[in-house]
């Protein structure tokens, strides 16, 4: 059994200052509890510790983004280690490319309930000093990334930890220029947005599943697999590709309750049919292959 991922270092050592206004683009300051711009606009940070910055003009829908429950499951099947392989590769990625000084500026854009920002956070303890933006269009995910981290500061400057805020990636609440690094971790990634946050020289660190990727379940779940799209090999504009690597691995489940929380993760479980559902609830251990392609792309200097 891999290690747990429940952290108790604090996500920052250093305050995250770079956020913008939502609706103008301007420069924030914290003031206590309030984020605001020179504009006037004001935004509250929750007694939960996160802030709100999705207008309500760039939702699609009520309640965008990942459910309570797939929240919930996900927070599990990360916090039990089984994706510790990939978070170590994401973290050595992002902190060697940290300062001659130590510091790093780091945004994980579709954070979801914050694993990877804890680990990059145990990480890098003592090493590097981080000012770290955790951001995921789920309110839910959010608040569980924000709740988990206050049992850690109970006794600690409220200003130690991350920054959590709801918004979106096609709309950054960052300001420009302001980022060493940007991770997109099975996410959505909008390349002009991420572009313009980062400074010259600064990292986009991706991660996308690859073709055996819980293939086993798959299998289980569905009559037949369609076959893999093509994957672009194109390099988004403004950036240039640093290096692509697969990590792969076999990962072997012996409880239902975990097997249940990694299709409940997935968009699998609302694209199988009852049967295949059916078939996966009947499962009491499963061996899957987890296939994950990790690439650092690099902010060109113009």
């Amino acid at each position: 059994m891999f290690s747990t991922s429940l952290s108790s270092t604090p996500l920052s050592s250093t305050p995250f200052s770079a956020l913008a206004c939502p609706l103008d683009g301007d420069p924030m300051r914290r003031e206590g509890q309030t984020w605001r711009c020179a504009a006037g606009h004001s935004y509250d940070i929750a007694r939960q510790g996160y802030t709100h910055l999705l207008p309500v003009q760039h939702k699609r829908s009520r309640d965008p983004g990942d459910s309570k429950a797939m929240v919930a499951a996900r927070q599990r099947f990360l916090n039990a280690g089984h994706y510790q392989p990939v978070a170590d590769a994401v973290a050595r990625a992002v902190l060697a490319h940290r300062s001659t000084s130590g510091s790093l500026c780091c945004l994980d854009a579709g954070c979801g309930e914050g694993y990877y920002l804890r680990q990059l956070a145990d990480a890098g303890a003592g090493e590097a000093s981080l000012s770290l933006l955790g951001l995921d269009i789920s309110k839910w995910a959010v608040l569980c990334a924000a709740k988990q981290e206050r049992v850690f500061l109970r006794n600690a400057d409220e200003t130690a930890g991350g920054t959590w805020v709801v918004a979106s990636n096609a709309n950054l609440p960052v300001q420009s220029n302001s980022l060493d690094c940007v991770m997109c971790l099975f996410g959505f990634p909008v390349y002009p947005e991420f572009v313009r946050v980062l400074k010259p020289g600064g990292l986009l660190i991706q991660a996308d599943v690859g073709p055996e990727h819980l293939r086993e379940l798959r299998e289980i779940i569905y009559p037949s697999l369609k076959p893999e799209r093509e994957r672009s090999d194109a390099t988004p504009e403004g950036l240039t590709l640093r290096d692509s690597q697969s990590i792969r691995y076999s990962l072997s489940l012996h409880e239902s309750g975990a097997i249940a929380d990694l299709l409940a993760m997935t968009p699998h479980l609302y694209r199988a049919s009852a049967e295949g559902r059916a078939s996966a609830e009947a499962l009491d251990s499963l061996t899957v292959t987890v296939d994950v392609r990790l690439t650092r792309f690099q902010r060109l200097a113009n």
